[in-house]
């Protein structure tokens, strides 16, 4: 019998920034990396996995998961359960890519500290707590960057484009 994975709920365990006063929220840019079209030209193609707002859904663009960051966990654990929860995928993290700043759209007065990870996803699940809200999408980090609405995701997912292209350029020219 699987085991049911359900959502965490409430504020009671919520971190707070002690330089904003707002929540402290981590999310993740989950990713794979594929063989690329046959063509010759891409050897490996990497693709982020974005999800629909649970409000507006998908006219509401596409984000990255992310919540709360609580103080039962690390970093990690947030970002990979942030992961499992909204867009039902299971990974490994890297290194932070970054922190931001940024307003509550919910909540004008508050301003949020956020934190984004990168998350190289080793398995799909078929059922997740969120899957009746959102829709999940696997893109181009060029295109989730495009349909992005929150300037702090986009240059997280920026950020991480960059790194990918760094890595891929230094291991094609340690190839030669």
């Amino acid at each position: 019998m699987a085991a049911v994975m359900v959502a965490r709920q409430g504020r009671e365990l919520q971190r707070y920034s002690a330089s904003t006063g707002g929540r402290v929220v981590v999310g993740c840019v989950p990713y794979r990396v594929r063989a690329g079209n046959g063509d010759g030209i891409d050897g490996e193609v990497v693709e982020v996995l974005v999800i629909s707002s649970q409000k507006k859904g998908p006219a509401g663009g596409v984000l990255i998961p992310k919540g709360g960051w609580e103080l039962d966990e690390s970093m990690d654990e947030a970002a990979r359960r942030e992961a499992a929860e909204e867009a039902g995928v299971i990974g490994e993290t890297g290194p932070a890519l970054g922190r931001w700043c940024y307003r509550s759209r919910s909540y004008p007065d508050a301003t949020y500290e956020g934190f984004v990870l990168p998350l190289r996803v080793t398995a799909e699940l078929d059922r997740w707590p969120e899957m009746a809200a959102r829709r999940r999408e696997w893109v181009s980090a060029a295109e989730a960057i495009a349909r992005c609405p929150h300037l702090w995701m986009r240059e997280a997912l920026q950020r991480f484009a960059d790194t990918v292209a760094a890595e891929a350029t230094r291991f094609a020219s340690s190839a030669l």
